[in-house]
């Protein structure tokens, strides 16, 4: 199990999709040419976090797995050797959407699907308008040093995907992520969020001995129609002696970063810019840690039914 480079995509999405996929094409050559092995992109990079809003017509900017997205960076997947992890809106059938990560091969060949699991509907996050939840389970990859696994953005919160990861054999996380503050929220607000999601992250990694990569998109994207649609009638602001500005949005708070089984970080991106990160996974410091914390020898596995029930003063039939 030999020590191998991975990076992590940090991206400022424009408002052409066209123009999103050079970009993430560009950081995968970049990342070969910086001798990594899997590359990760964010969350649904080929848009704007079109969930914001509820807008059917918005359903035309999925695409079929394979498609135009899998074809392109399975050719340079190809041709540099690499691992890329894409997500994709995905048109699975008619009517039928899923929030999905495309694992393609070095030899430019699909590995597999993950489908988001954890669908999350909150103001500007209206995820279960376009998406289906995910029926695929929590399956883990091929990667160029033992298994990897994929989770996406909100199954960030859920230990038990972590952990069902982890016992498949992963022995590193990869969560491709759109998050940020909403434009109402305080910088506080924003800041204590943000360490939140960075904490819980870095738990998953010393709860079950393994790395944790989480790739996030980066800068602000109004809640306006996009790229359908009429304009909201709200959708601006002014302040005394100030140029207009969107009333509504997301303030990406980029951060991307790697975490050890410890949960230290060994590289992060910064909070405003776009970002490759490049770093390395050790497969080998998973063994050396889960020897010294043997969380996963000493779990109570009779002792969990409850897990299986949606709270504790529900009764079985």
């Amino acid at each position: 199990m030999s020590v191998y480079r991975i990076a992590l995509a940090q991206m400022r999405a424009a408002p052409d999709p066209a123009v999103n996929l050079r970009g993430a094409i560009a950081a995968v050559e970049e990342a070969a040419a910086r001798s990594a092995r899997v590359v990760c992109l964010p969350e649904l990079f080929r848009t704007r976090y079109f969930c914001q809003r509820e807008e059917a017509a918005r359903f035309e900017l999925a695409e079929t797995i394979p498609g135009e997205t899998t074809e392109a960076l399975g050719a340079v997947a190809r041709r540099r050797g690499i691992t890329v992890i894409a997500p994709i809106f995905e048109r699975r059938a008619p009517g039928l959407y899923h929030n999905t990560a495309a694992v393609i091969g070095p030899e430019g060949a699909l590995l597999g699907l993950y489908r988001k699991m954890h669908v999350p509907d909150d103001p500007g996050f209206c995820e279960k308008f376009y998406f289906a939840p995910g029926d695929l389970g929590f399956p883990v990859f091929a990667g160029p040093s033992g298994p990897l696994a994929v989770l996406i953005c909100w199954d960030q919160w859920y230990p038990e995907a972590a952990r069902l990861a982890a016992l498949q054999g992963a022995t590193v996380i990869f969560y491709p992520t759109a998050i940020g503050r909403l434009r109402e929220e305080t910088e506080a607000e924003g800041q204590a969020q943000r360490e939140a999601w960075r904490t819980v992250q870095r738990g998953h990694a010393i709860a079950n001995g393994l790395y944790v990569a989480a790739v996030n998109r980066v800068g602000f994207e109004p809640a306006e129609a996009l790229p359908h649609g009429p304009p909201r009638a709200d959708k601006e602001i002014r302040r005394p002696g100030a140029a207009s500005e969107p009333a509504h949005g997301i303030e990406f708070w980029g951060g991307s970063f790697l975490c050890d089984p410890f949960g230290r970080l060994i590289a992060e991106a910064p909070e405003k810019e776009e970002a490759l990160v490049v770093a390395e996974i050790d497969p080998g410091r998973v063994e050396a840690v889960r020897r010294q914390w043997p969380f996963l020898r000493d779990r109570r596995t009779e002792a969990y039914a409850g897990l299986q029930r949606r709270f504790l003063d529900e009764r079985p039939a």
